[in-house]
């Protein structure tokens, strides 16, 4: 991979995206695709096909996807699997078409059985049952990994699936009831703090473990996932589709989180959680040790990362 390939970037303005974009451009790469989706469907396989006819196309990051926190999902489960499935397909047939060097396929975490031994290891994938809450997501993801898996075996495509653990950042869904529990809290706590209230009320018991990753943080990884070479890859995973957890060790509770994230703000009043909602899986981290030999490492702390975050949020 070099500075003059072209690479692009699907789903550039979301979170993942956006950082992404932002990390190329400082490295110097020029030829970056992207394209606002009021512009191009990426769910519609021949407006895509038409679009890149006359476009050259080395590399891809598919970091295109609907997604949300446990309300959003759980309510709204027909969407989450149709949209998902059909841009990964979309994207996935364009791979093949145009014979990209290589594929950055995003997963997530939540492809993981709802009661698996953690740190969560690739092979975890499809030896139980998935959580509730968001399992349609959870299924299109993993139909869009076996889609990978058979055009990496079959066609000899160059594919790298990446399960990031929970993401945050800057271009979040801040979506009080919709976002992810990150952005959503920080949105919860900010109004309660303008409207000076005594107390603040956020979902569930408080006591779910959790694993998170700034997206300036994965998307270092991604670039390290683009640029390494395919021979140290057959040697690593064999012929198998490489499949690649990203996470960065470091866990907390959401009463913790939640704790943090009052003090950031300097929210004074009274943290209270509704038992009524549900918490998802007890405890979810990654073993991430195939991008850690790879050469990654995460550089942003949670509590520094969070402390950004907010300051962009308020300022």
């Amino acid at each position: 991979m070099n500075k003059n390939d072209t690479i692009f970037i699907a789903g550039h303005k979301g979170l993942v995206g956006s950082s992404v974009l932002l990390l190329l451009k400082k490295k110097g790469f020029k030829k970056i695709i992207y394209i606002d989706r009021k512009k191009l469907d990426l769910r519609d396989y021949k407006k895509v096909e038409i679009f890149f006819k006359k476009k050259k196309v080395d590399y891809m990051v598919m970091a295109a996807a609907k997604a949300g926190g446990i309300i959003a999902n759980s309510s709204n489960q027909k969407d989450f699997f149709l949209e998902n499935i059909e841009i990964q397909n979309s994207l996935l047939k364009l791979a093949l078409k145009k014979k990209i060097k290589r594929t950055i396929y995003l997963g997530t975490s939540c492809i993981y059985p709802k009661f698996s031994k953690t740190p969560i290891t690739e092979d975890s994938l499809l030896t139980g049952k998935l959580e509730k809450t968001n399992q349609c997501y959870a299924i299109a993801k993993i139909a869009g990994i076996k889609l990978c898996e058979t055009l990496y075996e079959d066609h000899n495509l160059d594919i790298l699936c990446l399960m990031p653990t929970n993401v945050y950042g800057y271009n979040d869904n801040f979506d009080k009831v919709n976002g992810h529990v990150i952005p959503a809290m920080i949105s919860k706590f900010i109004e309660a703090k303008k409207k000076k209230l005594k107390f603040i009320k956020l979902l569930g018991t408080g006591k779910p473990i959790r694993e998170f990753i700034h997206s300036d943080d994965l998307a270092e990884a991604i670039l390290k996932c683009l640029k390494v070479p395919k021979r140290n890859l057959q040697r690593k995973f064999k012929s198998k589709l490489p499949m690649i957890n990203v996470g960065t060790g470091q866990t907390i509770s959401i009463s913790n989180l939640s704790k943090s994230i009052a003090k950031f703000i300097n929210f004074k009043g009274k943290i209270i959680f509704d038992k009524n909602f549900p918490d998802g899986t007890h405890k979810k981290n990654l073993n991430s040790k195939n991008i850690y030999s790879l050469g990654w490492r995460p550089k942003v702390k949670l509590q520094e990362g969070l402390k950004k975050v907010i300051k962009n949020r308020l300022y």
